[in-house]
């Protein structure tokens, strides 16, 4: 090659560079249009975002406030709840074990922790480490989050104690019914196979390793003198109110992690890679990282998703959701705590990954600014996701809206309890949860649950026997209803309860209780 060629060959190289450049900067440029319009639209005080393209941080930014009123903002070391990302890190955990020979993904849970008791015998003896994680143990969704959510005095033996109570809806590793306390589980796995707790195991064995420099395991361990922190929040009647404290601290393994965009970019990285973090290093094994991107738990498409999103499959793995979308497989994950959300999502084919961080609950927010990032990246037809998730959102609150008012037109408004409103004040005992109690004062009946001092509440006749249990923590957006069942004597048998709005979060597993009188 001559040196006009080179130099022809140089200008071309340069002038590719540019563009690329450009369309990177462009990329940019209309995905921060999109956060700001996001954040503007579904009243988000903060965001943060990284995005990982062919083992480069593309992009790590913050937007916005950490406390809505206040003017600190939001940078890239800000720390959220990442919720249920949390995961795919214990799913990781877990890996590094397989790969170390201690356990096997199906290893017995009963053989680690014998004490392990699922509502029937055979699914106890067979379930598996595989089991823990794919969310297809036959219990409903949900299922015993009260145990865990609010805040509670319950421990992690509770919780396994409690398993063998609730209700079971499906046959085993027939149907997927996302839960949490299976996660707890994994985490107490890993507590017996590595001889120290789930919150040692993960900053000696993920964060510590990937140098996840201010990562906590929980927002309790975030050292005082790091005030870059997020506050949560939670819009009622178009008011911003800042909400809870230490996230989560029950959910451990299941979603307790609180983390910053550049340290989850290190995340990222490692899961593009396969588990290789370093020239020589790695956190599990290419083989396992295959283990945990591979379906388990089928999921149902809908036809608008085939129709709009190209998506054709949809199953669970190993702490991670799966999909395809537009030709592309999306390995992914949600999180959601009181007042925070947040996305990852992967595209191992086109070495893309990215994170959003939020300070508020609209889980449209996330997902508008998530498509728009795929729109860019995957270079698919320009759409306005922040527009499609508001008319969304716009659509189910009238819905919802419609349903409630019909519901109250229904009410036998000239109904009466059957008893004294005295009469149904006990103390009433679930199998799995523990006490609930019921007081009267002042004509008023009140109920406390017993292992979660913020689940109290003013109790409303609603009709009949059927109540209605208001939180006085309006933030929870979980009021109840309460149905008090009388035996053939006229006392109360027992009593259920089952939110009274469908936008209420499922970890409120309020009609799982079954409560009964404690003097019966």
């Amino acid at each position: 090659m001559n040196t006009m060629q080179k130099l022809f060959a140089l200008v071309i190289f340069s002038f590719s560079l540019s563009l690329q450049a450009t369309s990177l900067h462009e990329k940019n440029n209309n995905i921060e249009a999109a956060i700001q319009q996001a954040m503007s639209t579904f009243q988000v005080p903060g965001v943060a975002v990284a995005i990982v393209k062919d083992n480069n941080v593309v992009m790590s930014k913050g937007f916005g406030v950490i406390e809505h009123g206040k003017s600190t903002k939001v940078t890239p070391d800000t720390l959220f709840g990442i919720a249920s990302n949390t995961k795919a890190m214990t799913a990781a955990l877990l890996a590094s074990l397989v790969d170390e020979g201690k356990l096997t993904w199906r290893t017995k849970v009963i053989d680690i922790i014998p004490e392990f008791q699922m509502p029937d015998a055979y699914v106890t003896r067979e379930f598996t480490i595989i089991d823990l994680l794919s969310h297809n143990s036959g219990l409903g969704l949900g299922a015993g989050d009260l145990m865990i959510w609010p805040q509670t005095t319950l421990t992690n033996a509770d919780v396994i104690k409690g398993l063998k109570y609730l209700p079971q809806v499906s046959s085993f590793r027939s149907e997927f019914a996302y839960d949490n306390l299976m996660y707890v589980i994994a985490g107490e796995i890993i507590a017996k196979m590595t001889g120290m707790s789930w919150q040692e195991a993960i900053q000696t064995r993920i964060f510590t390793p990937l140098d996840m420099k201010n990562t906590r395991p929980t927002f309790s361990m975030i050292p005082a003198s790091n005030h870059n922190v997020a506050r949560a929040h939670v819009s009622l009647d178009g008011k911003l109110n800042v909400v809870g404290g230490n996230f989560l601290e029950k959910f451990t393994s299941a979603g307790s992690v609180a983390s910053s965009v550049n340290d989850m970019a290190l995340w990222l990285k490692a899961q593009l890679n396969q588990g290789v973090y370093s020239e020589k290093s790695r956190l599990f094994s290419a083989e396992q990282s295959q283990a945990m991107w591979q379906a388990r738990t089928l999921l149902p498409v809908s036809e608008a998703a085939t129709k709009q999103d190209k998506t054709h499959f949809s199953a669970y793995g190993l702490g991670w959701f799966l999909k395809d979308y537009h030709g592309v497989k999306l390995v992914h994950h949600s999180g959601g705590i009181l007042g925070m959300v947040s996305k990852v999502v992967l595209v191992p084919e086109e070495n893309l990954a990215m994170i959003v961080l939020t300070n508020q609950q609209s889980g449209y927010a996330f997902n508008a600014i998530y498509q728009q990032i795929l729109n860019e990246y995957l270079e698919l037809p320009q759409k306005n996701w922040v527009t499609y998730y508001h008319e969304k959102q716009k659509k189910r609150k009238a819905k919802e809206q419609k349903r409630l008012a019909k519901l109250a037109d229904s009410v036998d408004k000239n109904s009466r309890h059957s008893l004294p409103l005295k009469a149904y004040a006990q103390t009433y005992k679930d199998n799995w949860y523990g006490d609930i109690d019921i007081s009267y004062k002042n004509n008023q009946l009140h109920m406390q649950f017993g292992n979660t001092p913020e689940l109290k509440g003013n109790i409303e006749h609603y009709q009949h026997n059927t109540f209605i249990v208001r939180w006085l923590d309006r933030t929870l957006e979980a009021d109840a209803f309460v149905n008090f069942h009388l035996d053939e004597e006229g006392g109360i048998e027992y009593a259920t309860m089952k939110a009274v709005s469908h936008a209420t979060d499922f970890s409120f597993d309020f009609h799982d209780l079954k409560l009964r009188p404690k003097h019966n």
